[in-house]
């Protein structure tokens, strides 16, 4: 069963499909009124900010993200902000690796256009943004041109104290590579002093998994991608296992939240939302559905893993975001992490797919970026063990009744209301270790 949408359908979603500029500017006004409400009340009300920003267009402006973003990370903004000790950069461990991955990261600051937090092109009505974009793309303009050296340098200094600051005051995280490119997205939208607050929350939360000291629990999370395929489409799971892909295609994705992948900062903080406001496990749910939707593409490729994980690694900049957020959110309410982990846990004890696999893990170091250190500390995990075959085969009828009976795409609201629950309950309890 595929993922992909309708003829024309674009990341503006429901919203460009016949909505007039007048409709447009009439349904922001009210998300707008609507997120105020939510903050101005008392006490404030997170469930109703996690829906706007779950909800199509997500938070709108970073103006806007500048006050949701801290509540949604359950951060205090009127506490002062960590003090960065002046020797850090002589006593860091981490210092010359995060300098070398942040003077690499050009294309991540935007130009100027897109600097001044990214609201020109967001506020305008979706078929005037589209062909605004288009324009802006057709001049050859990206991440890596337009903003001025003085300022880019002056961030990426500021890029530098932040991340040291964060692995200075907890020495329980480790730096990995890639974990950059989430930091420079919160500077680039709420600035230093909040960012450091935001970022260090979400490292000892939402991220800690990716900062062990071995990648154990972010090789556990990508095993979650083939069941929630096999799940929706057996045919292409099916198809994949057979090309021996693993999911190693997915790990920059899923480590730096798309951050690294995606060219357009308007699609990156959108995704930013979604996922701030959802289960921590969501991004590997969005990772799939990309899958799903590019389902024909991979069909049509040679049944190899070189083939098709060379397909997959290239993530297309015109996907309908919106339409997959959506259905994201649709599948983690039909196929909850709880239903998955039995699964998940099989795949990891029962295959040693190609993520595990010396021969993919040289194809994956020659082409995806920014898994560096974690593909060293993933070295000494490979095992030459025999590959068992015809594994999570299962019966199909269950399945099929099951998506027959729900449908494949729930309602918008209904799934929000559902994944807003899930984070909810999650959020309290903040556990450290998010798998048995």
């Amino acid at each position: 069963m595929a993922l992909r949408p309708s003829q024309g359908d674009g990341s503006a979603g429901r919203w460009k499909r016949g909505a007039g500029k007048a409709d447009f500017n009439a349904k922001r006004k009210k998300k707008v009124a609507e997120i105020h409400q939510a903050l101005n009340s008392d006490p404030i009300d997170v469930a109703a900010l996690r829906r706007m920003a779950i909800s199509e267009g997500g938070l709108l402006t970073d103006e806007i993200r500048c006050q949701v973003w801290p509540k949604l990370l359950n951060v205090n903004t009127n506490e002062p902000p960590p003090v960065s000790r002046k020797d850090l950069r002589q006593l860091s461990k981490d210092y010359q690796q995060v300098l070398l991955d942040v003077r690499r990261s050009l294309r991540r600051f935007p130009p100027e256009v897109a600097s001044q937090r990214s609201n020109s092109c967001i506020l305008v009505c979706p078929c005037a943004l589209e062909e605004l974009c288009k324009d802006w793309q057709g001049k050859g303009s990206g991440f890596d041109t337009g903003m001025p050296d003085e300022q880019r340098e002056g961030l990426q200094e500021e890029l530098i104290d932040i991340i040291l600051l964060i692995l200075d005051r907890n020495p329980q995280l480790h730096y990995y590579q890639g974990y950059h490119d989430i930091v420079v997205t919160f500077l680039l939208v709420v600035g230093e002093k909040l960012a450091t607050s935001l970022v260090e929350k979400l490292s000892t939360h939402h991220l800690r998994d990716f900062m062990d000291p071995t990648m154990d629990n972010t090789k556990h999370i990508l095993n979650y991608l083939m069941p929630i395929i096999d799940q929706v489409n057996p045919q292409l799971h099916d198809f994949m296992q057979s090309a021996e892909v693993g999911t190693i295609f997915a790990l920059s994705w899923l480590i730096t939240w798309f951050g690294h992948v995606l060219s357009d900062f308007r699609h990156v903080v959108r995704l930013y939302d979604f996922f701030l406001a959802c289960h921590p496990l969501m991004p590997i749910y969005f990772a799939a559905v990309i899958v799903l939707y590019r389902e024909q593409e991979v069909l049509d490729c040679d049944c190899d893993m070189a083939s098709v994980h060379h397909l997959l690694s290239q993530i297309p900049q015109d996907l309908p975001y919106e339409t997959l957020i959506s259905r994201a959110g649709d599948l983690f309410v039909q196929f909850p992490p709880s239903e998955l982990a039995r699964e998940a846990a099989a795949q990891q004890e029962a295959e040693r797919t190609a993520a595990s696999t010396f021969k993919d893990f040289e194809l994956a170091s020659a082409q995806q970026r920014p898994d560096m250190v974690l593909r060293q500390r993933f070295r000494g995990l490979l095992r030459p063990e025999a590959r068992t075959k015809d594994v999570l085969t299962k019966p199909r009828t269950n399945r099929f009744v099951k998506l027959a009976v729900m449908g494949l795409t729930v309602a918008l609201g209904a799934a929000a209301l559902a994944v807003v629950k899930s984070a909810l309950e999650w959020a309290p309890k903040f556990q450290l270790q998010l798998f048995p």
